[in-house]
């Protein structure tokens, strides 16, 4: 994948961090690395740590950035369970439903299921 890896501004870097390490765990995510305060970086693998949360906090005493939102992720999972399984971990996490489990017109066999998170980003799973 051309991407080396995204950022999200959260308002509470703990409380973003509890949300998408519970709504990606069924991808395989994990936190990797850790800047107390500042930001935390999620992947399935330390070397593959694609997936970054940050508090907006700049650590050389810049101005600070205000949460991210409206912005669209989407994450590819290895079949449609694993796509079943981040919306229900997602929804019980307090993200809040966007499109259930099911197959989209986009392509033949978009299986995907969408979630907003507490800012409104929408997070997609998609199995193809």
């Amino acid at each position: 994948m051309p991407i080396h890896h995204v950022g999200l501004v959260v308002p509470d870097l703990e409380e973003g961090k509890a949300f998408f390490l519970a709504a990606l765990a069924p991808l395989g995510y994990k936190e990797f690395h850790s800047f107390p305060g500042l930001a935390v970086g999620l992947g399935i693998s330390a070397t593959q740590a694609d997936f970054w949360l940050s508090a907006g906090k700049s650590p050389e005493g810049g101005p600070n950035k205000p949460p991210s939102e409206g912005l669209h992720f989407a994450f590819r999972a290895e079949s449609r369970e694993v796509v079943d399984q981040f919306h229900e971990a997602a929804l019980k996490a307090g993200g809040k439903d966007n499109g259930a489990p099911g197959l989209r017109q986009y392509a033949p066999g978009y299986y995907a299921a969408f979630v907003h998170d507490a800012k409104g980003n929408n997070i997609e799973v998609v199995h193809m």
